[in-house]
């Protein structure tokens, strides 16, 4: 990485970290007490959407430092989707956490976020005081997109590189690529013991069409963590957006921010 700045047409309040391969990576950040709060976002979603801005509200009022990021190839942020990759989704998060935060951090990942955080912790474990995951989906590359797919979309990403698969987010549908899936199978985390032991809490909608609640259950049982809460919502959906999913989100932000274990 190289030193930030905030280049010409840059929207207000936005800084860029500028990569050795000259990629860009858009982020806001709040100063602020510590434990600090990450934001990271979903596998295609960017830093302006309804939880990133609320929890910013959320540690704004309180005085809490903050921060949300836009991965390679995301909202503000360079890179072409087809080049995208679990490995350098995670390499955005720990150039933020490394070049953008100071102290501990509370890393609050949504959907593939949740992912990346586990990733995170494990690379900077003397960063990360506690994890909060919104319906976490470790592994989804392999579990909920590739086992899924049909032989004849399987055959498709192997011929062809990639395939566009619909979306009810997103009316252009979502690009898969043989480079996500392979890549991705690197960072698998659920068929083994997680070494991460700061406090997790994870959060999950019991109508969540996208992951299954019952892969915050696995990763419940996969991390070696003594301090591991579940909480289903049972009418919540994958966004976890409502308002009372919010206010679940941010009393959990203030009860790991006061605790003596973090």
């Amino acid at each position: 990485m190289v030193l930030e700045a905030t280049p010409p047409g840059t929207p207000a309040g936005h800084r860029i970290l500028t990569c050795e391969d000259g990629a860009t990576i858009a982020y806001h950040r709040l100063a602020g007490a510590a434990p600090g709060v990450v934001f990271l976002g979903g596998f295609m979603s960017d830093m302006t959407g309804t939880k990133a801005l609320a929890l910013e509200a959320f540690c704004r009022a309180r005085g809490r430092a903050y921060l949300r990021f836009d991965y390679f190839a995301h909202g503000a942020s360079s890179g072409r989707f087809e080049e995208a990759t679990i490995g350098r989704w995670a390499a955005d998060a720990l150039a933020v956490l490394d070049r953008a935060t100071e102290g501990p951090q509370i890393l609050v990942g949504s959907s593939m976020g949740g992912w990346i955080m586990l990733l995170a912790a494990l690379a900077r474990p003397e960063r990360v005081a506690a994890l909060i995951g919104i319906a976490a989906a470790p592994d989804f590359t392999e579990d909920l997109l590739w086992r899924r797919l049909s032989e004849e979309q399987r055959a498709a990403i192997l011929r062809d590189g990639a395939i566009r698969l619909p979306s009810a987010y997103d009316p252009a549908g979502y690009l898969v690529t043989r480079r996500l899936i392979e890549e991705g199978r690197n960072h698998l985390l659920l068929r083994a013991p997680i070494a991460i032991a700061c406090p997790v809490r994870l959060l999950h909608g019991m109508k969540d069409p996208d992951v299954p609640w019952q892969t915050s259950l696995r990763l419940a049982e996969r991390l070696q963590s003594r301090d591991v809460t579940v909480t289903l919502a049972p009418e919540g959906d994958h966004r976890l957006s409502t308002d009372l999913d919010l206010q679940r989100l941010t009393e959990a932000i203030a009860a790991l921010s006061q605790s003596n274990a973090v």
